[in-house]
C-alpha cells in the first residue's frame, strides 16, 4: 500500500532523471525531499450529467474545451461519493432511505452518468511522469483527460491508473494550465453473478432493488521522477530469540527507456509509540518496467503489535525512497505491524470432522474471537458516511468488548481508514477478500482470472495491516453452488492466487457444512452459521436452539431488532409509525418473526403500544446474542470464536444490526458488552421458564480469554423479583481463573417458593481478593410453563409456514390485510394507510 504526502492541496517536489534534475523554484527545502507532487482531486468541485445509455459520445461530451464553462451548470457532485446522494442533495430524487423512496429512484440506474471535473495545474511539470489515479470506481467507466481517451476500467475495488505525462496541461498561466477531466459511468450491472467478486451485492434480506454505483474512492494527480514507488509490502518475522526482520518487497517501475541505478533507503520508526530509527537500504539497477527489490530489516527488540484484550496494538511507520544521488525521485509511507501468526487445531474436533485449524494464535497466545459481522459500509450510499462515522464505529466495537470484526462475502471491502483504525484499536480483521456469495459464475478461464485478479489487487492494498489476521474465499457459495466440483476447484484456486501475495491463513468458504459443501469433501464440524432460530422460527424456544450447538468456530449468530423510536421518526413517515405501515415491511422489518421472538423472551408479544414493542424487539434480541454468546464461550476452548450478524447495516433497516444507520447503539449492543467481558463471569441453566414451586438451578462459570491468572476471588449472586425486591444472596468463592480457560466453580440453587409472579433476574459479579469488581452479569428468566411455551411457540411457527406459502419470505404484504387482500379488506385509497395486523391501535409514543 502506497501512502501519499501532501502539502495542502498540491503539493510540489524536486525530480531528477537519473542526473537530470528539475526543480520548481523556491518550492522549499522541506516539499523537495518528498520525490513527489500530489494533487487530491477529490471534494465537492465534480459535476454530473445524466445522458441515456451510449448518448453521451454521440453528444461529443468527451469533447468539452477544457477552458469552457458548460459544465458549471451541471449537478454538483462529491468524490467520492455515489450517483443516488448526488441527486438527492439536488433535489432530483426523494431520500432514498426515507418510507418506500429508493423505488422511486430506479431510473437512476438504468441511465449514464458523466462526471466532469476542471482544475488548474501551475507547476512545471517538463522531465516528470504524471500518473492519473483512481483508487475505485463502481462498476465500470471510461476515462478521458483533456479529450483523450485514456482507457476503460471495469470492477469496483481495484485501484487504475494512467500516464496523463503527455495529456496534462501544467502552466502559472491560469488559461494554460486548464484540464478537463471526465468520466463516464455505465447503468451498473443487474445481474450479481455476472459480476460476483467485482462489485458488492445489492440484495439479499435487508436492502431493495436499488444498484449502488459512483466514484467512491478518491482520485489524484501524481507527478514523481522517471524511477517510481508502485508499491511496498512490509512482511514482518518475529524469531525464536525475540528478535524481528521486516521482510520488504518494493515494486519499483522505470519509465524510461534505459536502466537506471538508484539508491532506495529504507527508515522504519514507531508510529504509535516512541523507539530509535533503524535505518537500511539497497542500490538497484532498475531495468524499464517494473521490478520487486526485495530487501530485510532487523529489529533487535521490536515492539509487537496485540489486539487490545492481549497487549499493545504497536505499529510502525516506514518510509522508502527512490533516490539518484541527493535527488528524491519518490516516496512513500506505509504504517505495519510486526506480529507472529499461527492456527491451531481446535482440541476434540477430529480431523474426519473438520479440515481447518481454527483456533487464532498471535505472538503465540490464543485470541478468542469475539467478533459481529461488520455489515458495512455504515451507507450503502458511500457519498453520505465519513471516516469520522467509521472511526466512531470501531471505537463502539471495541467499548462492547469486540476484539475483532468479520467482513463477510455480502459487502465490500472496506476503505484505508477501517483497516487503520482497527490497527490502532487493537481490532484485528477476519476478512473476505472479495464479495462472493455466489460461485455460480460463468467458468471460462478468463472470467475467473478477472475475479482473481480483482482479489489481488484488494489483498494488495491492505496486505500491510496487522489487523488482517483471516482471509476466506466466498460466504454461503455452497449452500447455492450449481457445479459443487467447481466452486471447489474456483475458490481453493483463489485461496492458492492469493498466498502468492500474502501468508494469511484462508478458507475457501463458509460455513463448508452444508451438504453441497460435504458432497466435495469438507466435513460436517468446519463451522455453523447460527440461523436457525430466525430463518426457523417456532421449531425451538432459544435455549433449546443454542443448547445442543457444537463447533469450532461460529461465522455467523444472527436474530433481528428494530431501531429506536428516534431513529424510526428518521426514515418512517409519521403516519405509518403505528400500527406498523408499510414502510416497515419496505425496511425489513419481519413483523410475525419479531412478535415471535418477543413471546419467547418475555412470554409476550409486547405489542400495545410503538415504544413497548421496540423496546421488546431490542431486549429480545440482546438476550438471544448474550444467552448464545455465552453458551458458545464456556466451549472454549472447543470452540475459538464467534462472530454475530450483525454490527452495523448499510442503511436504515429493521434486521440484524445491534447499532442502527444512524450510529445510535440499540438496548441489545449493551447485552454484547457484557457477553463479550473478556473476563466472563456466566451462569448456565437448561431453560428460562420456571414453575413457581420449583427450585432454580444452574452452573457458575468463569471464561477468561485474558492472560491473567486471578487469584482469591469470590461470585456475588443476588435474585430480584420484577419491582426490583431483592429475593435471595449467595457468595461462591473462586480460589483461582487460570489464564485463557473457561471453568465451572459451583452449582447454583434457588428455591423459588412462590416468591415470584411473572420473572426474576439473576445477577452476578466477580470481584477480587480486594473486593473490586472485576466483571458482573445478569439474566432475565420466567415464570412459566416450559412445555406450554414450546407449543406455543410451534403454532406460531406454522402460521409463519402458511404466511410464506402465500407471499414468500421477503414479501411484506402479506403483513398488511389490505394489501394482501385478506379479511375481505382491499387497499382502493392513496389517503388510506395499510395496518400490519396483530398491533394495538393509537399513537405512536411522543
Amino acid at each position: 500500500m502506497k501512502r501519499y504526502i501532501r502539502f495542502g492541496a498540491l503539493a510540489v517536489a524536486a525530480f531528477s532523471l537519473c542526473g537530470v534534475a528539475s526543480a520548481q523554484p523556491a518550492a522549499g527545502s522541506q516539499v523537495e525531499s518528498t520525490g513527489q507532487l500530489v494533487q487530491d482531486l477529490s471534494g465537492f468541485r465534480w459535476k454530473l450529467k445524466q445522458m441515456r445509455p451510449g448518448e453521451g459520445v454521440k453528444a461529443g461530451l468527451h469533447e468539452l474545451p477544457q477552458g469552457d464553462l458548460e459544465t458549471h451548470v451541471w449537478i454538483p457532485a462529491q468524490i467520492p461519493g455515489d450517483v443516488y446522494t448526488d441527486l438527492w442533495k439536488a433535489g432530483i430524487i426523494e431520500d432514498p432511505y426515507f418510507g418506500r423512496n429508493s423505488m422511486k429512484a430506479q431510473w437512476a440506474m438504468f441511465n449514464e452518468w458523466w462526471y466532469s471535473l476542471q482544475f488548474n495545474v501551475s507547476e512545471n511539470l517538463q522531465g516528470k511522469v504524471v500518473r492519473l489515479e483512481f483508487d475505485g470506481v463502481d462498476y465500470a467507466c471510461d476515462v478521458w483527460f483533456n479529450g483523450k481517451h485514456l482507457g476503460r476500467h471495469e470492477g469496483a475495488f481495484s485501484p487504475f491508473a494512467f500516464d496523463v505525462t503527455d495529456v496534462v496541461a501544467s502552466d502559472p498561466n491560469w488559461f494554460k494550465g486548464r484540464n478537463m477531466l471526465m468520466v463516464k459511468l455505465d447503468p451498473p450491472p443487474q445481474v450479481n453473478h455476472k459480476v460476483a467478486g467485482l462489485k458488492t451485492p445489492w440484495f439479499g434480506d435487508y436492502w431493495r432493488d436499488l444498484v449502488p454505483f459512483g466514484i467512491w474512492r478518491p482520485v489524484r494527480l501524481v507527478a514523481s521522477g522517471q524511477v517510481r514507488i508502485d508499491d511496498v509490502y512490509a512482511k514482518s518475522e518475529v524469531r525464536n530469540d525475540g528478535s524481528a526482520a521486516v521482510h520488504f518487497e518494493i515494486t519499483l517501475e522505470n519509465h524510461g527507456k534505459k536502466e537506471c541505478s538508484v539508491e532506495v533507503p529504507i527508515r522504519i520508526a514507531g508510529h504509535n509509540f516512541d523507539g530509535p530509527e533503524i535505518a537500511d537500504g539497497v542500490r538497484v539497477k532498475a531495468k524499464p518496467g517494473k521490478q520487486v527489490v526485495k530487501a530485510t530489516v532487523n529489529v533487535a527488540k521490536p515492539k509487537l503489535w496485540w489486539p487490545w484484550d492481549l497487549g499493545e496494538p504497536n505499529l510502525y511507520k516506514a518510509t522508502v525512497q527512490v533516490m539518484d544521488g541527493l535527488d528524491s525521485l519518490d516516496r512513500s509511507e506505509t504504517v505495519f505491524g510486526i506480529r507472529k501468526l499461527e492456527m491451531a487445531w481446535n482440541p476434540g474436533f477430529t480431523r474426519d470432522e473438520v479440515s481447518f485449524p481454527r483456533t487464532v494464535k498471535l505472538n503465540g497466545k490464543t485470541h478468542y474471537i469475539r467478533s459481529a459481522c461488520w455489515g458495512g459500509p455504515p451507507d450503502i450510499f458511500v457519498g453520505r458516511t465519513s471516516p469520522a462515522e467509521y472511526k466512531k464505529l470501531i471505537d463502539m466495537a471495541k467499548a462492547a468488548n469486540m476484539n475483532n470484526i468479520r467482513i463477510f462475502g455480502w459487502h465490500p471491502p472496506e476503505i484505508p481508514e477501517f483497516y487503520q483504525y482497527c490497527d490502532e484499536a487493537g481490532l484485528t480483521v477476519w476478512q473476505d477478500v472479495i464479495p462472493l456469495g455466489t460461485a455460480n459464475i460463468a467458468q471460462d478461464k478468463a472470467n475467473v482470472e478477472r475475479i482473481y485478479a480483482e482479489a489481488v489487487a484488494v489483498i494488495k492494498e491492505r496486505r500491510n495491516h496487522p489487523s488482517i489476521i483471516l482471509i476466506e474465499g466466498g460466504e454461503e457459495a455452497f449452500l447455492r453452488a450449481a457445479d459443487a466440483p467447481f466452486t471447489k476447484r474456483f475458490l481453493e484456486g483463489l485461496g492458492d492466487r492469493l498466498h502468492q501475495y500474502v501468508d494469511l491463513p484462508y478458507v475457501p468458504d463458509s460455513p463448508l457444512t452444508c451438504e453441497i459443501a460435504q458432497s466435495v469433501g469438507y466435513k460436517p464440524k468446519e463451522a455453523i452459521h447460527a440461523l436457525g432460530y430466525f430463518y426457523s422460527m417456532g421449531r425451538w424456544l432459544m435455549e433449546d436452539w443454542y443448547s445442543p450447538m457444537d463447533f469450532p468456530i461460529v461465522p455467523e449468530l444472527a436474530i433481528t431488532s428494530v431501531p429506536s423510536v428516534d431513529s424510526l421518526r428518521k426514515f418512517i413517515p409519521e403516519n405509518e409509525l403505528w400500527p406498523p405501515g408499510p414502510s416497515w415491511g419496505h425496511h425489513w422489518a419481519d413483523l410475525n418473526r419479531l412478535r415471535m421472538q418477543n413471546f419467547d423472551t418475555f412470554g409476550d408479544e409486547r405489542t400495545g403500544s410503538l415504544e413497548e414493542f421496540v423496546n421488546a424487539t431490542q431486549d429480545a434480541q440482546g438476550t438471544i446474542f448474550q444467552l448464545s454468546v455465552e453458551h458458545f464461550r464456556r466451549l472454549k476452548p472447543r470452540n475459538s470464536g464467534i462472530a454475530l450478524c450483525h454490527y452495523i447495516t448499510y442503511w436504515p433497516d429493521m434486521k440484524w444490526g445491534i447499532v442502527d444507520s444512524y450510529q445510535q447503539p440499540k438496548r441489545s449492543y449493551f447485552f454484547v458488552q457484557r457477553a463479550y467481558q473478556p473476563i466472563l463471569p456466566s451462569l448456565q441453566f437448561d431453560r428460562r421458564r420456571w414453575q413457581p414451586d420449583e427450585t432454580f438451578s444452574g452452573k457458575l462459570w468463569v471464561v477468561n480469554d485474558t492472560y491473567q491468572t486471578l487469584e482469591g476471588c469470590k461470585v456475588l449472586l443476588s435474585v430480584s423479583d420484577g419491582r426490583g425486591r431483592k429475593l435471595h444472596d449467595a457468595t461462591y468463592p473462586v480460589e483461582q481463573i487460570r489464564p485463557d480457560s473457561a471453568a465451572t466453580f459451583a452449582d447454583v440453587e434457588w428455591r423459588i417458593g412462590g416468591k415470584v409472579d411473572d420473572a426474576f433476574t439473576v445477577s452476578i459479579s466477580l470481584v477480587d481478593s480486594n473486593g473490586a469488581e472485576v466483571a458482573s452479569n445478569e439474566y432475565m428468566l420466567l415464570i412459566g410453563d416450559q412445555e406450554a411455551a414450546r407449543s406455543t411457540m410451534r403454532e406460531m411457527g406454522k402460521s409463519i409456514s402458511t404466511h410464506n406459502a402465500k407471499y414468500e419470505y421477503g414479501n411484506y404484504y402479506g403483513f398488511f390485510p389490505e394489501i394482501g387482500r385478506e379479511d375481505g379488506q382491499d387497499w382502493q385509497c392513496e389517503l388510506e394507510i395499510p395496518r400490519a395486523k396483530g398491533f394495538a391501535t393509537g399513537s405512536p409514543t411522543p
